[in-house]
């Protein structure tokens, strides 16, 4: 099958179809994540958490985004990969933005960047689409802006700030982005702007009545625990069952039960022969007095 492309994505809003993306960031999880039939796989810089081992997303750099969403690429065959463009990699301008989304596409062959922001962002938005890049939103929460906004706090619970919301969506959509990602935006707030919008919304903490669902892969089965959210949907335990089998070959390794026969490598007894002469202590011995092991 085909790429998915941007078309594909808006024609599935207007089919009423949801949307599945997930997070991958190397060559076996997109392409198990591309296999399981996801219709966009998001390279996001939350790597930096539950793959780098960072405290937030801020360290991670254009050269680590650049590294894993090649990965991803080459890993995938029909999902869109999305890559997200990190702290301060468009936040110093639309120049840098241009510089920085252009080498996604050029080094990875990614179908589209993500961005944070709505009426700051638009203008660099706008200036992306009409270089020909496509460009998903985020607002909501924006992770890169943690710090500034006080936590990981859900985002638009008041009048106001559910018309700032609103003001960003829109700016975000005639800007060109094909579709925004609603990040711990109340679950009515989320369902109205989706009424609103022409273009899809991809909820993560927005409720069920987004276009589409985002969740982290790690958060799905069980991988990382050091930060658990309550938006996570948790469909398998594999830190439990990857912990448990690691533990049982250590065992197997200090008893000697592992590598079985099954895991060996047979040799020609007599090849096998051929080599006593030279493992005689005798006849070593000789060899090393007369210098001929020099």
């Amino acid at each position: 099958m085909n790429r998915i492309t941007t078309a594909d994505i808006r024609e599935m809003k207007k089919r009423g179809q949801k949307i599945v993306m997930m997070t991958a960031y190397d060559y076996p999880t997109a392409r198990l994540v591309d296999e399981a039939g996801a219709d966009m796989i998001l390279v996001g810089d939350t790597l930096g958490m539950v793959v780098l081992g960072y405290d937030s997303t801020l360290p991670v750099t254009m050269e680590d985004m650049i590294h894993h969403t090649k990965a991803a690429v080459r890993g995938s065959k029909h999902a869109m990969v999305v890559g997200d463009m990190p702290f301060m990699s468009y936040q110093t301008g639309w120049q840098d933005a241009m510089r920085n989304a252009a080498r996604f596409l050029q080094e990875t062959e990614c179908g589209a960047v993500k961005l944070e922001g709505g009426v700051r962002s638009a203008e660099i938005v706008k200036k992306l689409v009409e270089a020909g890049i496509p460009v998903m939103g985020h607002i909501g929460l924006t992770p890169q802006s943690v710090n500034q906004v006080g936590g990981w706090k859900v985002q638009g619970k008041t009048p106001a700030a559910a018309v700032q919301l609103m003001h960003d969506a829109q700016a975000l959509e005639q800007a060109g982005a094909f579709a925004i990602v609603l990040e711990l935006v109340p679950a009515p707030l989320a369902e109205l702007l989706t009424g609103r919008l022409s273009v899809p919304t991809i909820g993560i903490g927005a409720g069920v009545h987004c276009d589409g669902q985002v969740q982290v892969f790690h958060d799905l089965l069980g991988l990382y625990d050091g930060f658990v959210p309550k938006h996570a949907g948790r469909y398998a335990d594999a830190g439990a069952i990857i912990r448990d089998a690691v533990a049982r070959y250590a065992a197997d390794v200090r008893t000697g039960a592992f590598p079985t026969n099954k895991q060996s490598f047979k040799m020609d007894p007599a090849a096998l022969a051929e080599l006593s002469p030279l493992t005689n202590t005798d006849h070593l011995a000789r060899r090393h007095a007369l210098g001929l092991d020099a």
